[in-house]
């Protein structure tokens, strides 16, 4: 076990050559030669980028060579952090930015399981934006305007996103697994004019036919003035709109006339999960997304022109706009649809194999389902491209980071980064020159003045706190759609901490520049007043061969929280007497007496927002008896039923 202040296990560093060849390396010598300074490590330009943020945003802009006027100034008033403006007089498009390539080149390669595969070169991608961004403007769409989608992660949706921000357009998406009640909920509030549709999905081997609520979507949505729907899965193609063949008709000059926008115009609208309510519209900038993704693809996750990289996320989850964004770089899209584990386990390794993949992204949950169905794609694949795998969506055990390097790739820089939709982007990543250490991401961002605070607001190393940000960054929502006082996007970040953006991850900063996450902070338990994160739990509950899965809680009990604890069992497996003490020893000896749950109940299954993370608060309020204010955010509401009135809850 590591103690609190012990270093974790060194399990890869790059040698020299990767650390000569990478983009950070690069950019290290540009702003050396730029500003006459000098950074002989990671941390001493991470703390320039900090301490001269406007000099390192605006280098940055140079080097990745964004296309656009960033005007005279960087940033006004950066010491107030609502209020900082990034590139105030700055101006630029987009959608120009990730249609720069012009080339044979592949641009999106795509797969939805095993039913259908298509691909797109750049050249094919810029002349189909074209044609729909000229439909588009002849249905009068104009810079402002919100254009929808509920569409899979498909290459014609990458194809509608571009055409719409080509146009200075707004564009917000979720996915058709999101039923037609939650659909409404985020795209009754933001009044899209247009909406892209599909018929129907693949998901484990059967198609998903979505058109009836399709039809109950665009009925609820007065502001539409026109459907597109493609076809997927061959059920139809026109039926709930135009069909999307036709628009690809539509006559157009060959060159893209594109809006430029302020810098901070609006881009993207996203939506928070919604658990704790109606979902908050997040509304993201043009510039800000641009110039962050460009800083995490290029200097953190090392990706170059020519890369190919995937993703595996839904239209639903901000890693879809994370991974689009790609194309900046003149790298491929690799875009898959559908279960990660049909036919098999091996699917998503095969593809990686098929297409060259240079970076793998994917969910912890995932790896964790990987390690308990004992695949190893090391034994069983090539991966020789593979310089990249990153991890996201809720905490990395530090046993599935052993796991990777055993079973998938020994030579891989393993990065678990983290964020959220609320930046749309990460405050933890990882990075080329840096080593991985067991059960650590492996840096703060560039530019993001990442801190850690207690109880009492002030910045500690290796202790656990509260995961803040002391200064402004660009991609900062501009506001909430809706939100005209502010007051929501205030007591969102800025309610905990004055002047500091509060995130909600209960973390550690390691002595070596790494970051330890525990959970969410608003999930952590805190029986007799000792806080404890529920990823401590998950980490040493879900490595026993009996447990597949496990969500802990925080209950209200004789004026004082007691920790209890739900199990999924694997199939054939009950809760016995002596799996209980297994239980309660692992979690004794691995995490503290005062981690030992009061109760442990099996339950057959853990609801989960349609991202895959688990909901503690929504099982806590049913479990309270309060009401979950919003079902229509989780992928299977009807889970929580299973924790309503459970007899040994009463004693």
């Amino acid at each position: 076990m590591i103690t609190e202040n012990q270093q974790s296990e060194l399990l890869w560093q790059p040698d020299q050559d990767r650390i000569d060849q990478a983009n950070l390396s690069a950019f290290i010598r540009f702003v050396e030669q730029q500003s006459k300074k000098n950074f002989p490590d990671y941390d001493s330009l991470y703390q320039w980028s900090i301490d001269d943020s406007a000099s390192f945003w605006s280098l940055l802009w140079d080097f990745c060579e964004v296309i656009g006027d960033k005007g005279d100034w960087v940033v006004l008033d950066n010491l107030d952090m609502e209020k900082a403006t990034w590139f105030p007089h700055g101006h630029l498009n987009f959608a120009e930015n990730l249609l720069r390539e012009r080339s044979d080149d592949l641009a999106i390669i795509f797969r939805a399981e095993d039913q259908k595969e298509s691909q797109l070169t750049f050249n094919e991608l810029y002349h189909q934006v074209a044609a729909v961004s000229a439909w588009l403007k002849q249905q009068g769409i104009k810079k402002g305007d919100r254009v929808a989608a509920y569409l899979p992660n498909m290459p014609e949706t990458i194809v509608a996103m571009l055409a719409t921000t080509s146009l200075g357009a707004i564009w917000t998406s979720t996915s058709p697994d999101f039923g037609e009640d939650s659909v409404i909920d985020r795209f009754g509030q933001t009044e899209p004019k247009i909406l892209f549709c599909v018929d129907g999905y693949f998901y484990n081997g059967k198609i998903i036919d979505v058109r009836s609520k399709v039809k109950r979507i665009q009925s609820s949505l007065p502001t539409l003035q026109n459907s597109i729907e493609v076809s997927l899965v061959g059920l139809s193609e026109g039926d709930n709109g135009l069909a999307w063949s036709e628009i690809l008709e539509t006559e157009h000059p060959e060159a893209i006339s594109f809006e430029k926008t302020p810098f901070n115009h609006p881009l993207y609208i996203l939506y928070s999960s919604g658990t704790t309510g109606k979902p908050k519209c997040i509304t993201h900038s043009a510039g800000g997304v641009l110039l962050q993704h460009l800083k995490e693809h290029q200097l953190h996750s090392d990706i170059k022109k020519g890369d190919r990289v995937f993703y595996f996320t839904t239209c639903g989850w901000m890693m879809w706009n994370w991974l689009v964004s790609v194309l900046a770089t003149r790298a491929t899209l690799v875009l898959y649809d559908g279960s990660p584990f049909y036919p098999d386990g091996n699917v998503l390794w095969d593809y990686a194999d098929q297409v060259d993949m240079t970076l793998f992204g994917t969910s912890a949950k995932y790896i964790d389902a990987l390690k308990k169905n004992h695949l190893a794609p090391y034994l069983t694949h090539r991966l020789k491209s593979l310089r990249t795998l990153c991890s996201t969506g809720s905490v990395l055990a530090p046993e599935s980071f052993d796991y990777v390097y055993e079973s998938i790739k020994p030579d891989i820089n393993l990065a678990s980064i983290s964020g959220g939709t609320d930046i749309v982007s990460c405050f933890v990543l990882g990075n080329p020159l840096l080593p991985v250490y067991r059960g650590e991401s492996q840096c703060r961002g560039l530019g993001m003045a990442v801190e850690v605070f207690n109880e009492q607001g002030l910045p500690v190393v290796e202790e656990k706190g509260e995961l803040v940000c002391t200064r402004a960054f660009p991609s900062q929502p501009v506001y909430f759609w809706g939100d005209e006082k502010g007051e929501k996007y205030h007591d969102a970040y800025f309610a905990r901490f004055d002047n500091v953006w509060h995130h909600g991850d209960y973390v550690r900063l390691t002595r070596q520049g790494g970051v330890i996450i525990y959970g969410r902070s608003d999930a952590t338990l805190n029986p007799g007043g000792v806080r404890i994160g529920t990823a401590e739990i998950y980490r040493h509950v879900e490595q026993l061969d009996e447990v597949v899965e496990s969500i802990v809680i925080g209950q209200n009990w004789e004026d004082d929280v007691r920790v209890v604890l739900f199990v999924v069992l694997k199939e054939g497996q009950e809760l016995t007497e002596i799996l209980l003490n297994k239980i309660n020893k692992v979690v004794r000896d691995k995490c503290s007496p005062r981690h030992v749950p009061a109760k442990i109940i099996q339950v057959p299954e853990i609801p989960r927002t349609k991202s895959g993370k688990i909901v503690e608060l929504a099982v806590r309020d049913v479990v309270h008896d309060q009401p979950v204010k919003n079902k229509g955010a989780l992928a299977n509401p009807e889970a929580l039923e299973h924790f309503r009135d459970i007899p040994e809850l009463s004693t």
